[in-house]
């Protein structure tokens, strides 16, 4: 699937936590109903052979709506999935070595907390930065904060299109306007939503008013 910036709008980032009145696979598919425009499957506990099972599945989901599908840190249960990509940190593997394997038309993405970073990963191949913590993370507790106006520096310094990343919900999303990034990620404020297709919406739209001058 070719990558396009816009398809960073709204990017949705799993996370098993809230799994109970539904399933994985019903939350996402609820969030694809809302209007989310990129998924990123995260299991740090999964073993290798549930890992890819649920990321076959989750793949032909999101395909179903037309969304890339991408995953986290695991380019083996990527490339074998059918994922459309995969999101990196920055302790993991080299984003050079991954575009090396995997030709240009795979999507990476690289997390950047710092202009160096963000700068790197550009040089090295990646398609889009993940760029954050910009808000306390109840998903990454010890994430490093990022102010606005360095959201808006790291964005700045590169021309790879970028998203905001880390505690983003519907309340604090107006606070990181004008930092130049072309969407929002969300954890906890989509899947522990007790309606996740409708606070997807809701979502898509806060993300297309604080970005509409970034597009």
């Amino acid at each position: 699937m070719q990558f396009r910036k816009e398809q960073l709008l709204l990017y949705a980032v799993t996370d098993r936590a809230w799994v109970g009145r539904q399933t994985l696979m019903e939350q996402i598919e609820d969030a694809l109903k809302g209007g989310v425009t990129m998924v990123q499957l995260r299991e740090k506990d999964l073993d290798q052979e549930t890992f890819l099972e649920e990321a076959i599945q989750a793949a032909a989901l999101c395909h179903r709506y037309g969304v890339p599908f991408l995953i986290n840190d695991n380019v083996e249960i990527a490339l074998k999935s059918g994922a459309d990509g995969v999101h990196v940190g920055i302790e993991d593997q080299p984003v050079a070595e991954i575009r090396a394997r995997v030709g240009k038309d795979f999507i990476i993405g690289a997390t950047a907390k710092t202009v160096e970073q963000a700068q790197q990963a550009e040089a090295a191949g990646a398609d889009y930065l993940g760029v954050g913590a910009v808000f306390p993370s109840p998903t990454k507790k010890t994430a490093i904060r990022i102010t606005r106006e360095k959201l808006q520096e790291i964005c700045a310094s590169v021309s790879i299109p970028a998203v905001a990343i880390g505690g983003i919900n519907l309340e604090n999303a107006e606070e990181i306007r004008g930092g130049g990034m072309c969407g929002i990620a969300v954890v906890s404020a989509l899947f522990a939503a007790e309606d996740v297709r409708r606070a997807a919406e809701a979502l898509k739209a806060r993300a297309e008013a604080i970005t509409e001058n970034d597009l």
